[in-house]
């Protein structure tokens, strides 16, 4: 052996760079589908997930992004989850400095051409009488139903606050157009 410095060097370098090319050439598992888009007519859904809760928690809320690509409105009218007594589709707002949330008994209305996002602290879904609290790392069935686009069905990775944010950050994407819950009523 000549250069047994040489070999080894050698062997760290290959050892190093089959650390740092192996996550980027295996299949992606877990955070594959966070970002998944489901369409449903004219619909995209994309960005869904919920947000793990705390003991004791009573209920616990779900988001997403809905893009409508059509040329007419469409409505969300209902959300349901084997995983809660009931499921509702509420809003956020601050009236008179105090930040208060109610149901939004007529649904959501998703107008042509536009994207809505629920998100916290504005649009979401409200998952209430939960007997087991959602945990990170679980998975909550969900079916929403739209007027027009019908029935889609969804699996919302449960996660923390945090991670549902980052999630949320679309980087580049133009939110300018979005209808971020803050545009006067009609």
């Amino acid at each position: 052996m000549k250069f047994p410095f040489a070999r080894m060097a050698v062997a760290i370098v290959l050892t190093l760079s089959t650390a740092i090319a192996a996550p980027l050439l295996m299949p992606a598992e877990a955070g594959a589908t966070d970002m998944a888009m489901v369409k449903a007519g004219d619909l995209e859904i994309s960005g869904y997930w919920a947000r793990a809760m705390l003991p004791a928690q009573p209920a616990a809320g779900g988001f997403l992004t809905v893009t409508n690509t059509g040329k007419d409105d469409d409505r969300l009218v209902a959300v349901e989850t084997p995983r809660a007594g009931r499921s509702e589709i509420h809003e956020m707002a601050v009236i008179d400095n105090v930040m208060k949330m109610r149901q939004l008994a007529d649904g959501l209305a998703v107008p042509a051409g536009s994207t809505v996002e629920l998100k916290p602290g504005g649009y979401h879904l409200m998952f209430l009488q939960v007997a087991e609290r959602f945990e990170e790392g679980q998975a909550v069935p969900v079916v929403l139903t739209f007027e027009k686009a019908g029935k889609v069905e969804l699996t919302l990775p449960v996660k923390t606050l945090e991670q549902g944010r980052m999630m949320m950050d679309h980087g580049s994407m133009d939110h300018s157009k979005m209808d971020q819950g803050n545009k006067p009523k009609q």
